[in-house]
Parts: structure tokens; C-alpha cells; sequence
């Protein structure tokens, strides 16, 4: 797609859901040690305070413990400016997670749509720019999801492309767009043919978890602890609010991971 036709969007809200205790019982590929579910509420709230803080009001869900990974809620559903998508996460357990969000949904768009079976896909594995979607390719997005996905992006108006990973939980494990064509990029998304228009934000394989970093409204959230990716985003000419994570990347979750922005 053309970079002149990358537009910016302002996000005026966002949909949390605080964590239950069986986030201790979460999907994890870490070897980080025992989740500490009082200081994940802390960290929850920390970032609930950034989202405001940017500008944003919230939609607090309550916690539902039936379901370990249902604080991570983008990978429930796909917002956009014309409609909304219910996801198909790939993970059996987590499939039940999308009925939650779906009256929420309803209360803000005219158009929710749905992934249906065989095709999977999770929020984690979507970017947007501007009207553009990339979509990640992984273990929890099959082709079928994405096919599905990028024929209701189109007939609203929108397109989408997709980029095959290899090693990656989620395409936006290693990369996230900041707006004014700047990504932040790391491990096997670095040179890829399909970001070869924009402006690269190289993050050390020692910092590999802060790629997933989350612009707001000129805002980039960024994990706490990973000090050259911090500087690199702020040398871009943004503002950051770096974000102790450390208990939600004990399950595989990361900034973006935790909220619906629309």
C-alpha cells in the first residue's frame, strides 16, 4: 500500500479487564518463575492510570475467572474505524473468552463481524496502519482467520496483507507502529520485505519483550526496564510512560495485549 494514503487515529477509548486469580494458571512458553497475582493487580492498575493518562476513557470489565487469559482482551476482537471483529483465538481455552466482549461491542458499533470456524485468529497477530491491517500468520492466526479477516476489512473499506512468522507467539511480539510511519522492530521481523517503506526503530535482541510497545495519541507505553528502546522512541520525537509488565509477561502478555483500543 502507499505510505500517503497512512493516516493517524485518535483513540478516545479503551476496554480493560482486570485479571482473576487463575491468571496464575495462564498460557506461558516463559521460564520466568510463579506469577504473583497481587502484584499483577498493581501493574493492571498502573497501566489502567497510563491509558487515562493518555487521554482515553475506560471500559472496566469485571474479572472472569473461568477464563486464566482473559485480561489480554485484544485478542478477543479486532476494532476499527468502520466495524468491529470477533476473533477465533487459536488456543481451545481461550475460545470462550470472545462472548464477554461481544455485548460490550454491540453498544458501540453498527457492524460487529465474526471469524468462523475452521479460521483462527487473535488480536496479537493484527497491526493496523492507518486503513491497512498486517496480519501475523502464527500457531494462534491461521490462514482460513486471516482470509476471513481481510475479506471483512475490505468490504468495509479497508485492506489487509499478510506476514508469515516463524518462531513468533504473536506478529506484534516484534514489531508495533507508532504512527508517522515509525516501527518498532526486532528479531525475525528485521529486513522483512513487507516493512520496507517505513521508518525502522531497531530494538536489541537484548530488549526484544519492548517491541511490543503501544502508541497513544503521541504517547508510546513502553515496558519498564529496556532503556534503549525507551531512548530510541523518545529520539523519534515522542513522549513514553515506561510500564512494569513483568508479571503479565510471565504469561506471555505484553502492553498491547491487555486493552481494546478504539
Amino acid at each position: 500500500m502507499s505510505i500517503a494514503h497512512r493516516e493517524n487515529m485518535k483513540f478516545t477509548r479503551a476496554i480493560v479487564c482486570p485479571p482473576g486469580p487463575s491468571l496464575v494458571r495462564g498460557l506461558t512458553s516463559s521460564n520466568l518463575g510463579p506469577l504473583c497475582y497481587e502484584t499483577a493487580l498493581v501493574q493492571h492498575a498502573a497501566y489502567v492510570r497510563a491509558l487515562e493518562q493518555c487521554g482515553l476513557e475506560m471500559i472496566v470489565l469485571d474479572p472472569n475467572d473461568d477464563y486464566p487469559d482473559s485480561t489480554f482482551l485484544e485478542d478477543t476482537a479486532l476494532l476499527t474505524s468502520e466495524c468491529a471483529i470477533i476473533l477465533r483465538p487459536g488456543d481451545l481455552s481461550r475460545r470462550g473468552e470472545t462472548e464477554m466482549i461481544r455485548p460490550v461491542l454491540r453498544e458501540f458499533y453498527a457492524s460487529v463481524e465474526q471469524v468462523e470456524s475452521p479460521g483462527t485468529a487473535e488480536g496479537g497477530d493484527i497491526m493496523m496502519v492507518g486503513k491497512h491491517f498486517y496480519i501475523g500468520l502464527s500457531q494462534r492466526t491461521n490462514p482460513d482467520g486471516a482470509r476471513q479477516v481481510i475479506k471483512i476489512l475490505e468490504a468495509h473499506g479497508m485492506t489487509g496483507s499478510t506476514v508469515l512468522l516463524s518462531d513468533l507467539l504473536h506478529l506484534k511480539s516484534a514489531v508495533a507502529h507508532l504512527e508517522d510511519d515509525n516501527l518498532v522492530v526486532t528479531g525475525e521481523l528485521l529486513g522483512r520485505s513487507e516493512f520496507g517503506g517505513y521508518e525502522i526503530i531497531r530494538v536489541d535482541d537484548d530488549e526484544q519483550y519492548a517491541a511490543n510497545c503501544l502508541w497513544l495519541n503521541g504517547t508510546v507505553l513502553v515496558a519498564s526496564g529496556y532503556p534503549k528502546t525507551k531512548q530510541a522512541i523518545e529520539a523519534r520525537g515522542y513522549s513514553t510512560i515506561p510500564l512494569d509488565v513483568s508479571e503479565f509477561r510471565k504469561v506471555d502478555g505484553g502492553l498491547s495485549c491487555l486493552s481494546l483500543r478504539f
